[in-house]
C-alpha cells in the first residue's frame, strides 16, 4: 500500500495537532475539552482550509466511519490535485450525527469538499492500525485489500478502540509530534 507525500506530511502533522491538544501543561487529559473549543471556532478556521488543514480537521476527530478500506486507501495514494471528489467518498463514509451541522458548513465554501476528502484521509490513517508510524516500514508490504474497522488487538488479545488508539500508540505520536515540530524550528525537549 502506497501513501502519498502529501498525506505522509500531513499525517504526522495532524497527528502532532492531536497530540498537542491531548493534555494540558500539568499533564492533565484535555483533548476532549479542546476540541470541543476548536468546534466553536469552526467558522473563523474554514479560513485555513487550504492553508493547514491539519489544523481545522481536528475539528472533525472521530466524526467519520470508514466501510470501505480499499477506497480510502486508493485516497490516501493521491497528490492534491487528484483526490476523489467528497460526494464519490461520501458513499462509503458514515458521519456521526454531532458533525452533520460541521460538514455543511464546510461544504458551503469552495474547498470544503475539497477539505473534507482530506479531512476523512487524516481521520482514517490515524484509527488505521495500518497507518500506525511503527507500520510505516512495512506498508508496501501489505497486499490486505479486505475491510478494516477501527480496532485492533492490544497485547493481551483483547479489541482496541479507536479511542484507545490514542493512548496505544502514544509514544510513537510523541516522536512524530517532536520530529514535526523540530521541522518546524523548534528545540527538541528531549
Amino acid at each position: 500500500m502506497h501513501v502519498s507525500p502529501y498525506f505522509h506530511n500531513l499525517r504526522s502533522a495532524y497527528l502532532a495537532e492531536l497530540d498537542d491538544m491531548r493534555h494540558d501543561s500539568d499533564g492533565q487529559f484535555v483533548l476532549d475539552r479542546r476540541l470541543a473549543e476548536r468546534r466553536g471556532e469552526v467558522t473563523f478556521l474554514v479560513n485555513m482550509l487550504e492553508v493547514a488543514p491539519e489544523m481545522v480537521a481536528v475539528v472533525l476527530h472521530k466524526a467519520f466511519h470508514f466501510s470501505s478500506a480499499p477506497v480510502m486507501d486508493r485516497l490516501l495514494a493521491c497528490e492534491p490535485e487528484d483526490l476523489a471528489p467528497w460526494e464519490s467518498l461520501r458513499q462509503t463514509i458514515t458521519i456521526a450525527a454531532w458533525a452533520m451541522p460541521t460538514v455543511k458548513l464546510l461544504r458551503e465554501h469552495a474547498a470544503g469538499d475539497h477539505f473534507l476528502s482530506v479531512a476523512a484521509a487524516l481521520e482514517y490513517m490515524a484509527g488505521s492500525p495500518r497507518h500506525a508510524p511503527a507500520a510505516a516500514a512495512d506498508e508496501d508490504d501489505s497486499d490486505d485489500d479486505t475491510d478494516h474497522d477501527d480496532e485492533r488487538e492490544s497485547d493481551d488479545g483483547q479489541h482496541l478502540s479507536a479511542d484507545d488508539l490514542d493512548d496505544a500508540d502514544g509514544k510513537s505520536r510523541e516522536e512524530a509530534r517532536a520530529d514535526w515540530m523540530a521541522e518546524q524550528g523548534f528545540d527538541r525537549k528531549d
